[in-house]
């Protein structure tokens, strides 16, 4: 095992049905901040929608591909919920909010010493408010539609369930340095090397589901966060001559990645925890114009005709102008 650190989360990447619902839901339900707007790197007629704290700080960070067409199932091989956390007393509020909004919701429930109130996105994507007694606040959003106090702060965790989850679970221990922490019924629980919320990942072993499917609701991949290139250079070593079959590293512009996939089907990435999202827009304006990849500024009048109009939270439809470019 290399003696570099998996921190924990680095962000998840989902896939939805469409960009303004998307927009909607997570800024004016959820109360995140659209940080990045932007396109698929692999495919520039599609937008790349970047929500998290005030600053997209690295494991505040929820991704997504709008892609209209089929809804996807969630199912085994996948990440079946995305947790997200709340302050220890705010499991009322948030209650009171997903009913005034229309969300479905289940009743809430303890796992140990944390609430949960499992919940449906607009494209009926699995996710979970947690209210954990380690919470600690993300960085303020101005203008914000959740008070700063009940406000998600970062990503809590991610579920991925399998069919059989021992050479996962091997991968996991013996390869990327996670610690098993605690067992919930058919519920294992492994910390990255910080621990607490935010570096968690469950496995459910479950070998009467059935195979789950992409599209819309389901999680494209979940991404680790290393702290530096040197340390991503080591984990594309490491796990190349283990024999997985591991992507070149790439530039994301505001991280660095590599991906593979782990013994049970889920795509991870490994992402470095810079440069950031501020790299290309100050953080004030984070999110409220639309930013290319370097490879794309000269088909940007092309991009912008052919991409839909968006409303942003500021009001603002987008595109409507040329970004400065980089």
């Amino acid at each position: 095992m290399t003696s570099e650190r998996i921190l924990g989360i680095h962000h998840m990447t989902a896939i939805t049905d469409d960009a303004q619902a998307n927009i909607d839901f997570y800024t004016g339900v959820l109360g995140l901040r659209l940080v990045k707007l932007t396109v698929n790197f692999d495919d520039p007629t599609a937008y790349h929608l970047y929500y998290g704290d005030g600053l997209g700080t690295p494991g505040s960070a929820l991704t997504f591909f709008p892609y209209p067409g089929r809804q996807g199932r969630v199912g085994a091989g996948q990440v079946t919920s995305t947790a997200l956390a709340i302050p220890a007393d705010s499991t009322g509020w948030w209650l009171k909010r997903l009913e005034s909004e229309g969300v479905q919701h289940s009743l809430p429930f303890t796992r140990e010493d944390e609430e949960v109130i499992p919940f449906t996105a607009h494209d009926g994507l699995p996710l979970e408010l947690i209210a954990s007694p380690s919470y600690s606040p993300g960085v303020p959003i101005d203008g914000g539609t959740v008070p700063h106090e009940k406000s998600i702060s970062r990503m809590h965790s991610v579920t991925i369930t399998e069919n059989y989850g021992d050479a996962t679970v091997k991968l996991l221990e013996e390869v990327m340095g996670f610690k098993r922490i605690g067992e919930f019924g058919n519920r294992i629980r492994f910390a990255g090397y910080r621990q607490g919320p935010g570096a968690y990942l469950d496995i459910i072993a479950d070998p009467t589901m059935g195979q789950g499917h992409g599209g819309h609701g389901t999680v494209h991949h979940i991404a680790w966060a290393t702290e530096s290139d040197s340390t991503q250079m080591e984990w594309h070593k490491e796990l190349g001559d283990l024999g997985y079959l591991i992507s070149p590293i790439m530039n994301r512009d505001y991280f660095r990645s590599i991906y593979f996939r782990e013994p049970g089907g889920v795509l991870f990435e490994i992402a470095t925890l810079g440069p950031g999202m501020a790299i290309d827009e100050p953080q004030a304006t984070l999110g409220t114009s639309l930013r290319l990849p370097q490879m794309y500024e000269n088909m940007r009048s092309q991009i912008e005709a052919a991409l839909p109009k968006l409303r942003l939270p500021n009001g603002v439809e987008v595109p409507i102008q040329v970004a400065t470019p980089r």
